[in-house]
């Protein structure tokens, strides 16, 4: 790879499956690297390739991966760049033949290995697929023996960049700072352009300095040093911004709490300190490890039923008379029927505004949405009943689409398994299969760390204004729950948000929240409160059971709503 003495360049190309198609090219030609990851799982994605590969037994895996190959292969190996993926998926043995394949075809000599070990399905007869979250230490191994080419199935998004950083400065599972460090670099990459600018709080800010400058963003990279130290960039010339705030909105998306378990090393985030080091470089130091805990998490996905839905417009006036009629008449004919749906749920957004100029703005939805284990049920159902009211209800009634014939949707949950209990191998291209033991000093560590709270900012006079005006924030899913990371952006507002910004604070700002239970971590380096908010998305983000099924803006919510600041931070 690199010379010694030379960071270590670790670019990424993908944070989803269907993330930008160009992405991987965009990475090879706009500058240098040793390595680029591409992530393309997350819960729902695992979901999907299980109901593809029901269909058809050889699929489960990314098939864009393939085809992104297809044009890119050649320039990854002039360019010498070895491509480390997760989308592999449900078949990363399946996948790396075809890659294989591939490599054949277009004539180009490269070395394909493949990590798995993860897909425990067989012992849960009831999910569509249970997975395990592997670790780095397999994709290490295929790298150590030459491979150019590694795909997996479900390892920890993070590593994807612990992996080829192990296997080039020669960690081992006893470093725990050093893959602490690559596991912080790991986690902000791993979401691609939300590292460079992509979803970002403050974006106005940066669109007044350069409105072209998140029209395109460039996608991230991690120059790593021996040490577990990084630094966050960009290709030259590439848009968007790498800096403090967008780095620390990163690190506080879709975790919790203070240590970051995984299964090479739980990283301690409450450690992380991040320093500016000129334009578009943010340096990632003081990040300590601890061992590991003795379990592996384990995602299972089954169907869950079928869901159907229908959004009723109600326009202009007596909007809440409205909402109540069209409920009334529906429910009289679902809770009445032979088998009526097993939840039904009514949501009035109010949308609409007085005097309106446009049809649009005078309207207002309202959101019927049933689930039950029978198709018939949520279909044939209530699709008849909502389109018999269609002359015989309130004034102005119609539909955004008909209801369809009901849909199938999916539950995640988790469970942990002892780390011995899964047979983690990597698997090379000419068929040798390298064992990966499990770490031998694991540590259950249940208390989270609290570290001291900033003294607080002195009384003074505050008006009534968003927290967005002070405050960051960034949201995401896990399972079930939510996590909302808020952050300050000098020590000033920090003294104040550690103070105010409590549960019981939260819970008012955001009434959902409030029958819910919601924890609290603090993490002084980054100025930063991490809250978890457990249950709010129900069984998962393919069960839809809100609004926003993966909570991606419960944090800009959080941002728009009102209370009294201090007026020294506005």
């Amino acid at each position: 790879m690199t010379a010694p003495g030379i960071p270590l360049r670790i670019g990424n190309a993908s944070g989803f499956y269907g993330d930008r198609f160009d992405a991987m090219r965009e990475m090879l030609t706009g500058g240098r690297l040793d390595v680029l990851t591409g992530d393309y799982l997350a819960e729902l994605t695992m979901l999907i390739l299980g109901r593809d590969r029901l269909k058809d037994p050889s699929a489960g895996y990314a098939r864009t991966f393939l085809r992104q190959l297809e044009e890119c292969l050649g320039l990854a190996h002039e360019r010498g760049v070895r491509i480390v993926a997760n989308a592999g998926g449900l078949n990363p043995a399946g996948l790396a033949e075809n890659v294989r394949k591939l490599a054949d075809r277009l004539g180009i000599p490269v070395r394909v290995a493949h990590v798995e070990g993860d897909d425990l399905t067989a012992g849960h007869p009831n999910s569509l697929a249970a997975h395990a979250y592997l670790g780095a230490f397999g994709i290490a191994a295929c790298l150590r023996e030459g491979a150019d080419i590694v795909v997996t199935g479900r390892v920890t998004d993070a590593a994807l960049v612990v992996g080829p950083a192990a296997a080039h400065f020669g960690w081992g599972p006893e470093d725990h700072d050093r893959l602490a460090g690559a596991v912080v670099a790991g986690h902000v990459l791993e979401c691609g352009a939300q590292a460079t600018g992509g979803n970002y709080a403050f974006f106005a800010e940066h669109a007044r300095r350069d409105r072209g400058t998140l029209r395109h963003p460039g996608f991230p990279l991690a120059e790593i040093h021996p040490d577990g130290t990084s630094v966050i960039t960009k290709h030259p010339g590439t848009g968007g911004v790498v800096d403090i705030g967008t780095v620390t909105a990163q690190l506080l998306y879709e975790t919790q709490g203070a240590r970051y378990a995984g299964p090479d090393v739980t990283a301690r985030l409450d450690t992380v300190r991040l320093t500016q080091e000129g334009p578009d470089r943010v340096r990632i130091h003081g990040v300590r490890g601890e061992s590991p805990p003795p379990t592996l998490k384990v995602g299972l996905n089954r169907l869950g039923g079928f869901r159907n839905e229908v959004t009723f417009v109600l326009t202009g006036l007596d909007i809440e008379h409205k909402a109540a009629l069209v409920r009334d008449q529906l429910e009289s004919v679902l809770y009445t029927a032979t088998s009526r749906p097993a939840e039904v749920s009514w949501t009035l957004a109010r949308t609409d505004h007085p005097d309106a100029p446009t049809e649009e703005t005078a309207s207002a939805l309202l959101r019927l949405v049933v689930r039950d284990p029978d198709r018939n049920t949520v279909g044939r159902t209530l699709s008849g009943a909502a389109v018999e009211l269609a002359l015989a209800s309130y004034p102005g009634f119609h539909v955004l689409a008909p209801p369809g014939k009901g849909a199938p949707y999916g539950i995640f949950e988790a469970e942990y398994v002892p780390q011995d209990a899964v047979d983690h191998v990597a698997v090379l291209d000419d068929g040798r299969r390298i064992p990966v033991p499990p770490p031998h000093d694991t540590l259950v560590l249940e208390e989270q760390p609290k570290p001291p709270l900033p003294d607080p900012l002195p009384s003074g006079p505050a008006r009534r204004a968003p927290l967005g005006l002070v405050a960051g924030a960034r949201s995401g899913d896990k399972g079930g729950n939510a996590n909302v990371g808020v952050w300050a952006r000098t020590d000033e507002a920090w003294r104040w948000l550690a103070h105010t910004l409590t549960v019981t604070r939260f819970c008012e700002l955001l009434p959902e929240t409030a029958d819910l239970t919601v924890v609290r971590h603090t993490l002084p380096h980054l100025r930063a409160l991490n809250f978890t908010v457990e249950g709010i998305l129900g069984e998962g983000v393919a069960a839809q059971h809100r609004f926003d099924p993966q909570a991606k803006a419960l944090g800009e919510w959080l941002r728009s709503r009102h209370l009294d600041i201090p007026e020294a931070l506005l």
